[in-house]
């Protein structure tokens, strides 16, 4: 049953936002060949798996590999995307391959195309892997509660594989049209290079992390409650303070330490914050709903500093790159 869900989850992932950067890459790297796509999928499925497991035995080095990792994925897909877009470009960047080629049968010929389609699939596994979220935290839980029905590496695989799976379909119905309206050359050459401009644009989206405000934004359903929630009447609600009958009793502030590093401010002791009012918030980079509360936190430590409110963010990170302590500051 854990299997399921986690495959089901997977297939809702398309739904979400942050996946439209992923599909142009998609349909740029295999334009209309369903073989290539399907390797392209199964190379995506299991670099997602690898690196979401990864996430559960992360340390420092692991870290610094993932990080290097999305950069050289974006650097292939900014190559390609060039590529598309400039005959000249293309030219330089497959002589080496076309001299080598001319030196091979059809045979081989055809075992790179498919070995090009397993590595720009785990390209774009890699890139995804920020796209699961929540969803994929909860189908993580799973494997916590019920560690007998699935392990855990079997989740994230059933996970990918749902995601693959959707992504699958909408090339497939991509690459018959994009097979039918190929058939015109003219229109051929137009279409290759828009396939490069959505490429780059899709490169320069995730690099500087416009994905995240993707992510972000609310989607239909919180603009219907939103909608519902203006029109509904607001119920007056009077509040009238009374006194403390006797003290309450009062206990120690617990420690804070046991972080690895303070961000944005000089390390807080309880005897710094005695008689201030102390929020802690727990926050993670990539958490929709802690994109969404972050500028009310924020808010709220501008207006009431003075009135003695202290704010402590303390980010607990759920991917191996949100470890890295330059993109918190």
């Amino acid at each position: 049953m854990s299997i399921l869900i986690a495959f089901l989850g997977g297939m809702l992932t398309l739904l979400s936002p942050c996946t439209l950067p992923v599909i142009p890459l998609l349909f740029a790297s295999v334009r209309g060949r369903r073989g290539q796509l399907a390797i392209m999928l199964a190379g995506m499925a299991l670099m997602f798996g690898a690196v979401s497991w990864l996430v559960t035995v992360a340390s420092g080095w692991v870290v610094n590999l993932t990080l290097a990792g999305r950069g050289l994925a974006l650097a292939f897909f900014a190559l390609v995307g060039l590529s598309l877009l400039s005959q000249r470009v293309a030219q330089r960047l497959t002589s080496p391959l076309v001299a080598l080629g001319n030196q091979l049968n059809d045979a081989s010929s055809r075992q790179r195309g498919w070995i090009g389609s397993l590595l720009a699939g785990l390209a774009v596994g890699l890139l995804w892997a920020p796209c699961a979220g929540p969803v994929l935290g909860a189908i993580l839980s799973l494997g916590f509660v019920h560690p007998g029905q699935a392990t855990t590496g079997g989740l994230l695989l059933a996970y990918g594989s749902g995601g693959a799976l959707m992504l699958f379909l909408l090339g497939w119905c991509g690459a018959a049209l994009i097979t039918r309206l190929r058939r015109g050359q003219a229109f051929g050459e137009r279409l290759r290079r828009l396939a490069g401009g959505a490429m780059l644009a899709s490169v320069a989206l995730i690099a500087s992390g416009g994905d995240r405000y993707l992510q972000s934004a609310g989607g239909l359903s919180q603009a219907l409650e939103q909608r519902l929630a203006a029109r509904l009447p607001q119920p007056e609600q009077k509040t009238s303070l009374q006194p403390i009958a006797a003290p309450q009793p009062s206990s120690a502030m617990p420690s804070l330490a046991g972080g690895s590093a303070w961000i944005n401010s000089p390390a807080l002791t309880p005897e710094r914050l005695k008689g201030k009012v102390v929020l802690v918030d727990f926050w993670t980079r990539e958490c929709i709903n802690c994109q969404h509360t972050l500028p009310y936190v924020r808010d709220w430590a501008n207006k009431y500093r003075a009135a003695g409110l202290v704010v402590i963010g303390v980010h607990t990170p759920e991917y191996p790159w949100e470890r890295s302590l330059p993109l918190l500051r």
